[in-house]
């Protein structure tokens, strides 16, 4: 009786091991799940930059598998222990004794129930069914997998590892190491004390896809001639008096997807009437690019290559950086910037292709439709570049150069060069004191034009003594300094600068009885040999209580050695402008002055 309920016992523990191995055979049979990339992050002090290491899920996975295989050998060994007793029973059971007759008489409790043999006998071939399945899917596991390892700035090795168990050892074999990535551009120092640059050091949203940004410029200046129409002219960055007005509201962002990069940016306010009425190109042919334009600070989109540190190719409507001096007062140190920035382009429309050779040099080739132009003015493109070098955390030297371009609308063989040239130098840096941060800025600008009656160097006469070709040039320069206080809450900038520019092209209209680019006005013409000079100085305080925004208070005092200036008369004729600023206005004039005082306060947002 005892050896009946042991061997109930054991049919019991052998029937729930085989259905635990048939469970674990399916189980590994499954398919396997979907490969999770799993990544370590690596900071190099001394760099200061760190790097993402991805971690080989193989080995995880292989040590699944491992553990599988020794869960089902475990069971059928558990398995064939505790059916050996009953193997042994019924072997004995089968064999015949030599006094058979005398054993069942002695023991008549030694006889085994057929019905446990024959189920005996079916777990038997269940246990070997499973083994044959077990040995014919590790054979089907038996490539190799290839795991790497890497140490912290050590070369990886690549060892192959063999799935299945019954391998004896494991095949090393070495690989070159990994080239590490090529540093970003400027990436290794903070740059935002440079004036042009934006001084917010991370965005207030990002996502893989899209990088938003909004700005916003509300100022309010007092212009101490006290013009009657409250328009104030020979700016490309204040156009009313003693009124509150929104400069530019700006909304947009970057995109960029697999290489694939665009950008975005809004003018809503008065820059989408101030800058396209700069530009006469749109007067050339149908369409009215002004109108179509007149809305959009920057639209383009391009594609990067990871070549050198880097290799943009953009086309559309882009910045120009020509001067220094970004077109969005939220990145400068000053609201008005001198001439030779305020009168320089601040975009361009055509294509750029940014070439990273270095982490500190960028050379930017531009292909572009004309001098801060939508369309051409007359019959080729302009070709121009920047070069941007970046040495030192505290140096920063820019040149942007143009040539071949004929800006001038209705005169195809007037040709324009121009240079310009920045440095700007952190020469004080200790974020632990009170006055933390000190820098300036040298900016140098030289230009020409020649053909169509002009030439670049000197007034050309005739036998007669009569002048046949005018010299039109530009040179100028500006100079500003900045102080930071109680780690960049606060600061103070200084500066000013000067332009000489016979022949006028490179000076801003004023707008008298509407006039822009296209239509001239006889009040202030822009001929060849009329004299321009002019000079500035500017004082300017920040608030700077978040990296997203600019409480600034600034001083302007400006000086040319003809009117130019709007006067307390101002510059709008009775009842409004009549509707052709080309004509004189009878009995009228505009009231113009040679010199400029005005005190600006402006609320500067960027996001």
């Amino acid at each position: 009786m005892v050896k009946l309920c042991l061997l109930a016992c054991c049919v019991v523990a052998v029937s729930f091991w085989l259905r635990l191995l048939a469970a674990l055979v399916m189980e590994l049979r499954s398919p396997v799940p979907g490969v999770v990339k799993a990544y370590m992050a690596k900071f190099h002090p001394a760099r200061e930059r760190g790097e993402l290491i991805v971690m080989n899920v193989n080995v995880v996975q292989r040590s699944a598998r491992s553990k599988a295989f020794g869960q089902i050998a475990m069971a059928i060994l558990i398995t064939l222990a505790i059916s050996a007793p009953l193997r042994a029973q019924q072997a004995a059971s089968a064999s015949p004794a030599p006094n058979s007759a005398q054993a069942q008489a002695g023991n008549p409790n030694q006889q085994v129930p057929k019905e446990i043999l024959d189920e005996l006998d079916a777990m038997k071939k269940r246990i070997e069914q499973l083994e044959t399945q077990l040995k014919q899917h590790m054979a089907e596991q038996q490539p190799t997998t290839v795991v790497q390892t890497a140490k912290a700035s050590t070369p990886s090795s690549v060892v192959a590892v063999p799935a299945a168990a019954p391998a004896e050892g494991a095949i090393t074999e070495s690989t070159p190491p990994t080239k590490p990535p090529a540093a970003d551009p400027f990436a290794f120092a903070d740059w935002t004390w440079l004036n042009g640059n934006p001084r917010t050091k991370e965005a207030a949203f990002d996502s893989k896809f899209f990088t938003p940004e909004i700005r916003a410029d509300v100022e309010y200046t007092y212009d101490f001639n006290h013009p009657k129409d409250d328009t104030i002219g020979g700016s490309s960055e204040v156009f009313r008096s003693n009124e509150v007005g929104l400069t530019q509201l700006g909304v947009g962002g970057d995109f960029h997807f697999d290489h694939v990069r665009a950008r975005l940016m809004t003018q809503f306010g008065m820059y989408s009437e101030t800058t396209p009425r700069n530009d006469a190109s749109y007067s050339r042919g149908q369409w009215d690019l002004a109108d179509a334009y007149r809305y959009i600070s920057e639209g383009y989109g391009g594609y990067h290559w990871d070549a050198l540190h880097g290799i943009n190719v953009d086309a559309g409507i882009f910045m120009s950086y020509v001067g220094l001096f970004s077109y969005y007062n939220f990145d400068n140190w000053a609201y008005q910037p001198s001439y030779v920035s305020s009168n320089t382009p601040w975009f361009f429309t055509g294509m750029r292709i940014q070439v990273f050779p270095t982490a500190k040099l960028k050379i930017e080739p531009w292909i572009i439709n004309g001098w801060q132009s939508y369309g051409r003015y007359n019959y080729r493109l302009g070709l121009g570049g920047q070069v941007l070098y970046r040495p030192t955390p505290w140096l920063s030297v820019l040149s942007n150069n143009y040539g071949l371009g004929a800006d001038a609308l209705g005169i195809p063989n007037r040709t324009r060069m121009h240079t310009d040239n920045s440095v700007e130098v952190k020469y004080y840096d200790h974020p632990e004191r009170f006055l933390d941060k000190m820098a300036f800025t040298v900016t140098g600008d030289m230009g020409c034009e020649s053909g169509g009656g002009v030439n670049c160097t000197t007034n050309q006469k005739n036998a007669s003594g009569q002048i046949i070709a005018y010299k039109q040039s530009f040179l100028g320069y500006m100079v500003y300094n900045r102080w930071w206080f109680h780690k960049d809450r606060y600061a103070i900038t200084l500066g000013g600068g000067e332009i000489n520019n016979p022949g006028r092209y490179l000076v801003l209209l004023p707008p008298i009885d509407g006039a822009t680019a296209t239509t001239g006005t006889p009040y202030f013409t822009e001929n060849p040999g009329d004299p321009f000079k002019a000079w500035d100085f500017s004082g300017t305080y920040d608030y700077m209580p978040s990296q997203y925004i600019t409480f600034r208070w600034e001083f302007n005092h400006r000086h040319a050695n003809v009117p130019y200036w709007s006067g307390p008369g101002g510059i709008t004729p009775p009842g409004g402008n009549n509707g052709d600023p080309a004509a004189i206005v009878p009995g009228w004039a505009p009231d113009l002055r040679k010199t400029e005082d005005r005190a600006t306060m402006a609320i500067l947002v960027k996001f």
